[in-house]
């Protein structure tokens, strides 16, 4: 192949990915744009924020476990409100005390208060006789009884005291509840994650696992630490208002109950809108944080396709989404406590106007309606809090019904109760008539059958899609089976439990997986009781020491989450060494030496031979070159086993392998580059037969 067409050859390529990208994109924003008219047409919330009600009382019957401190607390939050009801019926005699000593230090001395209402009324001063009348502590000429006004504040401010330290105490216990409580959702939705299936997390997308994981349990601690205190606060108050009320004039107490009926239908038009509002902006948090958690994991593949615009353009339209769903949500419950505030004000007008009016014809004193416009606004306060809670409860309940339907979701099967101890056996596996699919319509494994004798090497090839991974996923009962069996040693894998299965086998995956943690901790991570000289043993078996010793604190180098400050080829190395580590009876390799270097590869092909010694053994290559000696390779297609046999069988039976075998050498023959690194190759090969015909090391 010439430079000119080789040089075309490649710039194909990456035309044809970004028009694809470019296709997928208008696709999947179109269904985004769908999805949305949906959200707002008659679409329940995630979790059905339609069932507003039972999702509410699942909420607070986490709270059980606490019952009798919430029981304490109720207790602590009634007496509270009970002094600091009773406090502005004190007050309002220290108000009648300090007013009638003020009216009777105006009267002459001597007389009677009869006498004195006589004459006001001689004088044609109606409404002042009726006030005087109604007077409890009036006498002529005594003036204001400072010592019973003293003794009366005094009083109050001990009832406000003593209330405030209980309305402390009740919030702390309440707070401690609800920090007990989240722990142990958290505790449910963790236990959770670990028993559902992987059929489970291949339709989730990750971002939106963690929203759920994480913002919606936060919102749900929020709602709950901010709303439940004053919310059985308000209520209490309302009712310890209300019969204080009553005692002083049930016609101002109509005045304040007409504001009911208005605030029942704002909360019966706004509240219900305001829930759904909600309910899709936590859903579109969750596809939101989806799209970056994406953007971001594969950030640098972004940017070699030059998608960044797209990828702006994709996060523009979700965060635009957010926007109006946010904008609708906070909206809609925002105008609720402006609305109360609004009717409250109402009420106190007319508390104000009717009072007035009572006190002029002797029906109340100056110190009852005083006290009355207090509850007054003692009423509506907690009303107006509550209005203003709906909008926390609201978002927290549609965030409870997101982690409800987590919680909620079909769980694997467990293990049985009296499931038989696996016996010590030879490693020999059996697929016998073996079904599966990971949907109905597609079936991918079907009539699957083959047996894998006691330390054999077993190569799986085929095309992208034919089941390799799916075929070693169901040896350790990733997924169960839909018919047919799995014999390891002798034994049905469905009837062991998933914990002796896979005690036995040892993974290593294409993809390596390391913890934010050391590198010894990780290669421990393979087997939790491993000593550090077998850490070492492990690492020098696989080649991990050749380039510990390069960084700065060794195998105590701790990795960040991604592990970004090691290669992808050490992340393999050291993913082999835990496997190494683990000692299995099973050996799984998927693709396992993608991401080394030829050299390296040649090492540790020598290395897992060694490991795979009396081991029974899988290994998924799409490198033919690699799997040359294997004892037995199982070429798949289409869900089935094509063919089988060793390679030089394969290769004389000129089936599917021999194609597969020569379409890949064909290319390396014609290009020039491609023949050079082939020479490479087999000089590698010879030097590292030499080494070991010496006696050197293998380094």
């Amino acid at each position: 192949m010439s430079d000119e067409k080789r040089t075309r050859a490649r710039k194909r390529k990456p035309v044809e990915q970004v028009l694809s990208a470019e296709e997928k994109l208008e696709i999947e924003m179109g269904e985004q744009a769908r999805i949305s008219a949906d959200d707002w047409s008659g679409a329940v919330a995630p979790g059905k924020a339609a069932r507003f009600g039972p999702s509410f009382r699942r909420l607070l019957g986490l709270l059980k476990p606490s019952a009798v401190a919430f029981a304490f607390a109720s207790v602590l939050g009634a007496i509270g409100v009970v002094l600091a009801v009773i406090s502005p019926k004190v007050l309002g005699e220290a108000t009648n005390i300090l007013f009638e000593g003020v009216v009777s230090g105006m009267a002459p001395a001597g007389t009677t208060q009869e006498q004195v209402v006589a004459a006001l009324e001689a004088q044609g001063q109606q409404d002042l006789a009726n006030i005087v009348g109604a007077m409890q502590n009036f006498v002529p000429g005594a003036g204001v009884d400072f010592f019973a006004l003293s003794r009366v504040l005094l009083i109050v401010l001990a009832l406000y005291f003593a209330s405030s330290l209980l309305m402390w105490l009740q919030g702390y216990v309440i707070n401690v509840i609800m920090v007990r409580t989240m722990w142990r959702l958290r505790e449910q939705v963790e236990a959770k994650i670990n028993r559902l299936p992987l059929r489970y997390f291949d339709r989730v997308q990750r971002g939106e696992l963690i929203s759920r994981v994480t913002n919606d349990i936060d919102n749900i601690t929020q709602m709950m630490q901010q709303s439940l205190s004053q919310a059985l606060t308000a209520v209490l108050t309302v009712i310890g208002v209300l019969i204080m009320m009553l005692s002083i004039s049930w016609q101002l107490t109509l005045v304040v109950l007409v504001s009911f009926p208005l605030m029942a239908v704002l909360f019966g038009v706004i509240g219900p809108r305001s829930q759904k509002a909600f309910g899709v902006q936590w859903r579109k948090v969750g596809r939101l944080n989806a799209r970056v958690e994406e953007s971001f994991s594969g950030h640098a593949l972004v940017k070699v396709f030059g998608r960044e615009e797209a990828s702006r353009e994709a996060f523009r339209v979700e965060n635009e989404e957010l926007y109006r769903a946010s904008f609708t949500a906070q909206f809609l419950s925002n105008i609720m406590m402006p609305a109360m505030m609004f009717i409250g004000n109402l009420t106190y007008v007319g508390i104000a106007v009717f009072g007035a009016l009572m006190v002029a014809s002797g029906q109340l004193r100056l110190g009852d309606v005083q006290a009355f416009i207090q509850y007054s606004q003692q009423f509506t306060q907690p009303l107006s809090e509550l209005g203003g809670m709906a909008a926390v409860v609201q978002s927290g309940t549609a965030s409870a019904e997101r982690v409800f339907e987590l919680l909620d979701e079909t769980e694997e099967e467990p293990d049985a109760a009296d499931a038989p101890a696996p016996v010590d056996g030879d490693g020999t596996i059996e697929f016998e008539d073996v079904a599966f699919s990971y949907s109905a319509d597609r079936p991918l494994i079907h009539d699957l059958s083959f047996r894998v004798e006691p330390g054999q090497t077993v190569a799986i090839v085929g095309p992208t899609g034919a089941g390799k991974t799916t075929l070693v996923n169901l040896i350790m009962r990733f997924y169960e089976l839909e018919g047919g069996r799995i014999l390891l040693n002798g034994q049905n894998i469905a009837e062991l439990t998933r914990r002796d299965i896979r005690a036995k086998t040892g993974m290593v995956l294409q993809d390596p997986w390391l913890f934010a943690g050391t590198i010894r901790e990780n290669i421990r991570y393979g087997r939790a009781d491993a000593t550090d000289d077998d850490i070492l043993e492990a690492a020098r078996a696989t080649y991990v020491d050749r380039f510990v010793h390069s960084l700065p604190e060794g195998y105590d180098t701790v990795l960040d989450e991604e592990a970004s400050n090691i290669s992808a080829g050490e992340k393999q190395l050291i993913t082999i060494a835990r496997a190494f580590v683990a000692q299995p009876s099973v050996l799984i390799l998927d693709e396992a030496t993608s991401s080394v270097d030829t050299r390296t590869e040649l090492l540790l092909q020598h290395a897992m031979a060694a490991l795979r010694a009396g081991r029974t053994s899988f290994v998924i290559a799409h490198r033919l070159s690699t799997i040359r000696d294997a004892d037995l390779i199982l070429v798949m297609e289409n869900g089935g086993i094509a063919e089988q046999g060793t390679h030089d069988e394969l290769i004389a039976a000129k089936g599917a392998y021999f194609r597969l075998y020569t379409s890949q050498f064909e290319q390396a023959a014609t290009d020039p580059d491609d023949v050079i690194g082939a020479a490479e190759h087999a000089a590698e090969l010879d030097e590292l037969d030499e080494m070991e015909e010496e006696g050197a090391p293998v380094r």
